[in-house]
């Protein structure tokens, strides 16, 4: 498609007319336009132009002076927009629809929220809640540089020149000037240069706050109730106290216990706030929801550049019908997946380069999420939708997880005793994945945690399985596309024994693997390389155990271990809602034989049993529990619909 004509806006608008002042809708949807193709000389014609579709087109901008000043309806679905501050040119828009342009984020939204004062409706749903966080945010931003204004003014001496100075001020302000959650960083940045401007053309004297109009709440629609997909992957629920509602208090301090009285190597424990108890899996939006059981959590990693070793507050969580993604500073459902009739199992996160048709190249965070319908979703989270689905297993998916070293290779594990791996691809330009399969590895028993060895990823595989702990040769280098167990890794007495479920895997370090069995109330810590150069050509070999860590002496299962290698931690929930934490550094660092007895815990984090208009939620299993690579926050899920997060309060 070139550039627009008059006849091609005459013939494709509405009513019909010679005329192009007499046109009030537009539709210019589907014909492959690029932003330069847009005349604003020709499209200012339009004057009484009410709305405007330009879906399915590959705009990547809209031209700043289109004169559209009655526009009341705008839909600019599946474009390539990476930016939502032209759009403050029509001021008298109502109806704006966005979905399915991959590079527009939370925070773009929040910006159209703040730009447009009479907007009513976004992606077609109610647009007054996004007002109202955006007051809340423009408020307290509004407070926080006013403040810093006072004390930037205050250290400024008679001989600075003013404009450097207030240049200054600027540059200071953005870079300081800190609220919110992470993910809604690119708003408040941006909302703070604008009110410090704002304050330094005003000498210091006014600053306005956001011009939002009121809107009246949305009463939430109610859906239809659907029947559980399956039943408990864990006999025996616990039931917990909890009256209806969707975020439950918390008691003022978690309860912690050190080390058992005895221990020669008590260890201080850390000091961890709970912040958020949160029921955002719920059933039907139900509040009295407390069955559905979460299952699987990740944080999200830092993927900018120039932020090397550095962390997410953001975490995905999974279970029941939804998938959520959570800022964990305020609580806040950033994104939340619905698929009706699925069961969540597992998340995994990876980050994509995309090239746009323009040839601009794009960073991408994408989750993948599967389970009970043996399906794989892409989920673009900043963006908000499915972009993706791979039919992996015809059973559930128990276990994913991405390569370390290749961002589009995907492992899946499932009922099916079949271990697959993926490559994902690149999205093309219609943002759609076309996985391919790579490798099949067969398994004798389900595997229940995938774990790339640390120091060989693209080499080996690791499993937890329902039989034992396994490894598979993944080299691709290799002609058979599909392979057996190369070896099974068997654990001596005291800690598991052959042929035992293996429900929790992690590396803590390049070497040392972590593992945790059903019923024997122990973690394993043992070592790679050792395991690997005894094994010779054996295909069963015995791990080399570095010290066995004491945990929860219960006989039920699925209780998963994460690790935090640059904390040198171990974490664990169990079935009455605590979390066991350990500091192994000490003991990868022993040299050997290992300790005779299991090693007691650096501290257990009690369940800190939040309150609920008066009731206590007493008791819970935690099935899950992870820590971003820093140890800021730690997020535990529950058998119970209830995300805890805690945050590490540091010295």
């Amino acid at each position: 498609m070139g550039p627009l004509s008059a006849r091609l806006l005459i013939q494709r608008g509405r009513p019909k007319t010679d005329r192009l002042g007499k046109i009030r809708s537009l539709d210019l949807s589907g014909l492959d336009l690029l932003s330069e193709h847009l005349d604003p000389k020709l499209l200012s014609r339009l004057k009484q132009l009410q709305e405007l579709d330009l879906s399915n087109n590959q705009l990547e901008t809209l031209p700043a002076n289109l004169g559209l000043s009655h526009l009341r309806i705008l839909r600019c679905a599946n474009n390539q927009l990476g930016d939502v501050t032209v759009l403050c040119q029509f001021p008298q828009l109502e109806e704006l629809s966005l979905e399915g342009n991959p590079f527009l984020t939370v925070s773009d939204n929040l910006k159209v929220s703040f730009l447009l004062p009479k907007l009513r409706k976004v992606n077609g749903k109610d647009a007054s809640s996004t007002c109202s966080q955006v007051e809340n945010l423009n408020r307290e931003l509004t407070s926080r540089v006013t403040a810093h204004w006072e004390k930037f003014v205050a250290t400024l001496s008679p001989e600075e020149e003013a404009e450097k100075a207030q240049a200054d001020f600027v540059r200071s302000a953005v870079r300081d000037v800190r609220y919110g959650p992470e993910s809604l960083s690119d708003f408040t940045r941006w909302r703070v240069r604008m009110i410090s401007e704002e304050l330094v053309a005003s000498g210091g004297t006014q600053v306005h706050e956001a011009n939002i109009s009121e809107r009246p709440p949305k009463a939430t629609a109610t859906q239809e109730p659907r029947a559980r997909p399956v039943a408990s992957k864990r006999p025996g629920d616990v039931p917990v106290n909890l009256s209806p509602n969707k975020r439950v208090c918390t008691s003022p301090l978690a309860q912690v216990e050190g080390s058992p009285v005895g221990s020669a190597d008590s260890q201080t424990a850390l000091q961890l706030e709970p912040l958020h108890f949160l029921q955002c899996h719920s059933k039907n939006n139900s509040p009295r929801d407390l069955e559905t059981q979460l299952w699987a959590c990740a944080f999200e990693p830092a993927w900018d550049e120039g932020q090397a070793g550095a962390t997410s507050q953001t975490v995905a969580t999974c279970g029941g019908e939804a998938v959520c993604v959570i800022d964990c500073q305020t609580g806040i459902v950033l994104h939340k997946y619905k698929a009706p009739s699925e069961e969540f199992f597992s998340v995994a996160w990876t980050a994509l380069t995309v090239v746009t048709q323009a040839g601009h190249k794009k960073r991408w965070s994408v989750l993948a999420a599967a389970g009970l319908r043996g399906l794989v979703r892409l989920l673009h989270v900043r963006a908000g939708f499915c972009c993706g689905l791979i039919r992996a297993h015809k059973k559930a998916i128990a276990t994913l997880c991405f390569s370390p070293t290749h961002e589009t290779h995907l492992f899946t594990a499932s009922y099916d005793k079949r271990i697959i791996l993926w490559d994902i691809g690149v999205p093309n330009h219609d943002y759609e994945f076309q996985a391919s399969q790579l490798l099949t590895l067969d398994t004798a028993s389900i595997a229940l945690r995938l774990c790339p060895v640390a120091s060989c990823p693209d080499a080996y595989l690791l499993a937890g399985c329902e039989g034992g702990c396994c490894c598979w040769d993944v080299r691709l280098d290799q002609p058979q596309k599909r392979r057996v167990c190369e070896v099974e890794f068997v654990f001596p007495e005291g800690s598991e024994a052959t042929g035992r479920r293996v429900d929790g895997l992690a590396f803590v370090n390049e070497d040392v693997v972590a593992s945790k069995g059903s019923s024997l109330g122990t973690i394993c810590l043992w070592s790679w390389s050792q395991t690997w150069q005894g094994r010779g050509s054996r295909s069963t070999v015995a791990v080399v155990v570095l010290a066995r860590l004491q945990w929860s002496p219960t006989e039920l299962a699925y209780f998963s271990l994460s690790t935090c290698p640059d904390e040198g931690t171990v974490l664990c929930g169990d079935e009455e809602g605590n979390v066991w934490i350990y500091d192994v550094r000490p003991l990868v660092a022993q040299r050997p034989p290992p300790p005779a007895a299991p090693q007691a815990p650096t501290q257990i984090l009690k369940w800190p049993q939040p309150r609920a208009l008066g009731q206590t939620v007493s008791r819970t299993m935690v099935n899950m529990v992870v820590a971003d690579p820093t140890f800021t926050y730690l997020t535990a899920l529950t058998d119970s619909n209830i995300v805890a997060i805690w945050r590490r309060n540091r010295p």
